[in-house]
């Protein structure tokens, strides 16, 4: 059996709790960090999904002109290989910013300040036809912590689930890519450490770190409640086990039967 590979951009956005619901899906895991110098593979050939985490760097290139780490280029590539040869793969929070750079969409640095700790973002109608978001609430609680955003989807993005200060929140690409702005990974010791990271950032907002920090330990149970069975859906979809779900067809707005891996 194949793996699903996994890219860790940053080492404060591990797998953590993804990885152990990934696990309890019964989904193997191959792990790379580019940030310690691990190389990206040419393609997927063996890889049974995609996983793209997050990160402190941004998805679009600096004032040079240099992409936001090294590994960006090769890792878009990787991204449209996936959407191209129908690779289950999900992108987050950074992840799903490359996701739709990938695809020609657009990140900036948001002209409504950084988005950080514990919110709701709504599910769009589009999410009723989707085989992961039509099982999600209509406000399911997630964990914000970003300073960048998606300004403008790809034009062949389905938009399925935003919020007021930030409209694109999650989205699909094609009929097996997912990308979402927050966080579904965390826990309360991961946001500890990019709060004390974020000092400075708290403190422009006026936020006291230690009620960031308890505030968003609070909703992880809720956090946990929607996004575990969204994650095994996904690991679902990438061992093709996923039962009585139709694929959209991107091109039609039909739906297509789900094909096995």
């Amino acid at each position: 059996m194949g793996t699903a590979l996994v890219i860790e951009n940053d080492p404060s956005d591990d797998l953590r709790r993804l990885g152990d619901w990934l696990a309890e899906a019964e989904l193997p895991l191959t792990v790379l960090r580019p940030h310690a110098g691990d190389a990206l593979p040419a393609d997927l050939d063996g890889y049974l999904a995609l996983i793209v985490l997050g990160g402190d760097q941004s998805a679009y290139p600096g004032g040079a002109g240099e992409p936001g780490a090294p590994w960006f280029p090769a890792l878009e590539g990787l991204l449209r290989k996936a959407v191209r040869g129908r690779v289950p793969t999900l992108g987050v929070c950074l992840g799903g910013q490359l996701l739709a750079t990938a695809h020609g969409g657009l990140v900036e640095r948001s002209t409504s300040g950084p988005e950080i700790g514990p919110g709701l973002v709504a599910r769009r109608d589009a999410a009723d036809q989707d085989p992961l978001f039509k099982y999600v609430p209509l406000l399911p609680d997630v964990v914000q912590w970003h300073r960048d955003e998606i300004t403008e989807l790809p034009l062949s993005a389905v938009l399925l689930a935003a919020s007021t200060r930030y409209p694109n929140q999650a989205f699909r690409i094609g009929d097996r890519a997912w990308g979402l702005q927050f966080h579904i990974e965390c826990d309360a010791e991961m946001i500890a450490g990019w709060a004390r990271s974020d000092g400075a950032v708290l403190d422009e907002l006026g936020y006291d770190l230690d009620t960031v920090v308890a505030a968003t330990a609070a909703v992880l149970a809720d956090v946990e409640e929607v996004w575990q069975p969204f994650v095994a859906r996904f690991a679902a979809l990438a061992l093709g086990t996923l039962p009585d779900a139709d694929i959209p067809n991107p091109g039609t707005g039909r739906t297509l039967p789900l094909l096995g891996q």
